[in-house]
């Protein structure tokens, strides 16, 4: 009978050495998260008595749906998998969130040209996220990208938007414009009543201090709304 230790199977079917040998692009998720939960030590010893890392990676995309569903669950739900120590579970944590940050800088543009650009440079940021979080994107006079700054992160179903902090974050970095930006975690993209007030708000404030409010981008799951897009913002504008 075949070993189920990972070190008794051939060089190219474990893991590390597959995914040395070939790029990290060759693995499955459970031959990705296998990698991961081996780290720093020669073997697996937390797992399930028996299993190796493959086997056990396979175990937990299974129980929380995936890779996103590793993204979504809490610490505490991470933690109470027997075979899971609190070293582990961050090593987990920080992989995603590493791979989600490589992915968002793919997209560096000199200049954003259009709202797709916006939310595919943000959506790997904001999808998987348990609460709305909101985001000014400062941009000079050729819409170029000056700075990016956190806003708020609120309740699953909204976000407090501080119109004044956007404000004074623009002019801090001398932006001529500025893009909001945030998700739904529902992941459906319209915008709701609140989003179309604080639109309406930040709208107003910009006008008395001399800058543009290009858009508000509503990050969806694999799509986005577009406020400038669907004429809803020079609506707003005519309130």
């Amino acid at each position: 009978m075949q070993s189920d230790r990972i070190k008794s199977w051939p060089a190219d079917e474990r893991p590390r050495e597959k995914l040395l040998a070939h790029g990290a692009e060759h693995l499955s998720p459970a031959e990705l998260l296998a990698v991961v939960l081996r780290v720093g030590q020669g073997t697996f010893q937390k797992g399930v008595s028996g299993q190796n890392a493959t086997a056990f990676a396979k175990q937990l995309l299974n129980q929380f749906g995936g890779i996103e569903g590793l993204d979504r669950a809490h610490i505490e739900d991470l933690s109470a998998v027997h075979g899971l120590g609190p070293a582990k579970v961050a090593q987990i944590k920080a992989a995603i969130e590493f791979g989600k940050r490589v992915s968002a800088g793919k997209l560096t543009p000199e200049a954003f040209q259009s709202s797709a650009d916006v939310a595919a440079h943000f959506r790997p940021l904001l999808t998987g996220k348990r609460q709305e979080k909101v985001v000014a994107v400062l941009l000079d006079g050729q819409n170029v990208p000056l700075a990016e700054r956190d806003i708020t992160e609120g309740t699953p179903t909204q976000a407090t938007v501080y119109v004044r902090r956007v404000i004074e974050e623009a002019l801090r970095v001398s932006a001529a414009a500025i893009v909001l930006v945030h998700n739904h975690p529902s992941g459906s993209p319209e915008p709701s009543a609140g989003d179309d007030d604080t639109t309406r708000d930040l709208l107003r404030a910009c006008a008395l201090v001399g800058l543009i409010l290009l858009d508000h981008i509503i990050i969806g799951k694999g799509n986005h709304y577009s406020y400038n897009d669907n004429g809803r913002l020079e609506e707003l504008q005519n309130e």
